[in-house]
């Protein structure tokens, strides 16, 4: 794997994945409205782009571009190694029993057998051990204790972080989907187990992160769709924020400042995300509003904008794609901090759009410098 890219994208998909990297005091700053340098930014390659593109003109593109980059040497020019999950024609099996499948070599699948799609299979269901394994695979924690120490030695601070979706998503990997929300509507007992087993495995994660001393934990999930959340305000409130408070109570305990990460359309979800405790809220830019995101959350918690990869990166023009990304940091940035800024490229993307969002990305960077 590369090294620019394993300390600092946020969520990484690799074998044996620990969910660990390192963020800046830039960064810490920035999260806590403390006057940072600079706007911390992250470009982050999905691994399929490697064989969509031609891969040199992806390392001659990162070797151009030092601040998103900067560790990035001649010697990290090696293409990544793929997660089980992320290989296509190859079906895999995680932690849980759950069935990956995708279609694409570098793309993460999706879950095609649910385990516990009849209920009669819980009572002798037995979750993961969080002292073993992340959910998805094995987990080395000497390893990553090791990790962090040395971090902190280095004047660098750890990063934990639960597997993408932990929660919701793992309930309805586990029952699927529309048999989870109407597990919901029917306030079915055998739910709250399942709950109750899910959190626990989590709890294991969080703990251990917490107890080796990182100086922030990642709490990645998926709650939005295109328009509007997956789950209901009310079930949310009743099912799924208990296990975040949960979850997010031992990082809080100790100081720890709490990264929360969803796609889709969140709005209506905001409120009781941020009250959860959040520090730092990753969200998409055009799906949410670049209006609304100012209106609701400037200056209340920190954004950690995900740009857009649907419409203008994709579709657009490099002055256009410029313009973007001026007007979010105009509009949601300050001197004081509280906007830190993401990309993921995937396949499909111009090559001259990829390299306008990069030039725009460290542009903008100092722009309240």
């Amino acid at each position: 794997m590369l090294r620019a890219l394993r300390l600092r994208t946020k969520f990484l998909s690799v074998p044996n994945m620990d969910c660990t990297d390192t963020i800046t005091e830039n960064t810490l700053r920035a999260i806590r409205f403390e006057r940072p340098e600079h706007i911390p930014v992250i470009f982050w390659i999905n691994p399929a782009c490697w064989h969509h593109y031609k891969k040199d003109t992806l390392f001659e593109l990162m070797a151009e571009h030092r601040i998103l980059f900067p560790d990035f040497t001649s010697e990290d020019a090696a293409l990544p190694e793929l997660a089980p999950w992320e290989r296509a024609g190859k079906p895999y099996t995680d932690a849980w029993g759950c069935v990956w499948e995708t279609t694409d070599d570098g793309i993460s699948g999706s879950v095609t057998k649910h385990p516990l799609a009849e209920w009669d299979a819980l009572q002798d269901f037995i979750p993961p051990d969080p002292a073993q394994s992340n959910g998805m695979a094995a987990i080395d924690w000497a390893s990553i204790k090791d990790k962090i120490q040395t971090a902190k030695a280095e004047g660098k601070h750890g990063v934990g972080s639960l597997q993408h979706g932990h929660a919701f998503l793992r309930l309805s990997y586990l029952r699927g989907y529309e048999k989870l929300l109407l597990d919901m509507a029917d306030g079915d007992m055998r739910l709250r187990r399942l709950i109750e087993m899910v959190k626990e495995f989590s709890i294991g994660i969080v703990q251990r992160y917490v107890d080796f001393g990182v100086a922030m934990m990642r709490y990645p999930e998926d709650l939005g769709m295109q328009l509007g959340p997956m789950i209901s305000p009310e079930y949310f409130r009743t099912y799924i924020k208990p296990i975040y408070e949960h979850l997010m109570a031992p990082a809080k305990k100790e100081g720890c400042l709490v990264h929360m990460h969803s796609d889709g359309d969140i709005r209506v979800l905001v409120d009781d995300l941020v009250v959860s405790g959040v520090d730092a809220l990753n969200l998409q830019d055009l799906v949410n509003g670049i209006d609304w995101i100012a209106a609701k959350l400037k200056g209340r918690v920190c954004i950690d904008l995900d740009i857009d990869r649907q419409k203008i990166t994709r579709f657009g023009s490099p002055e256009q794609i410029d313009e973007l990304i001026r007007k979010e940091v105009e509009k949601l940035g300050s001197p004081e901090g509280g906007l830190m800024m993401i990309y993921g490229l995937y396949p499909g993307v111009p090559l001259e759009n990829i390299k306008a969002i990069m030039d725009a990305m460290e542009r903008y960077a100092a722009f309240y410098s």
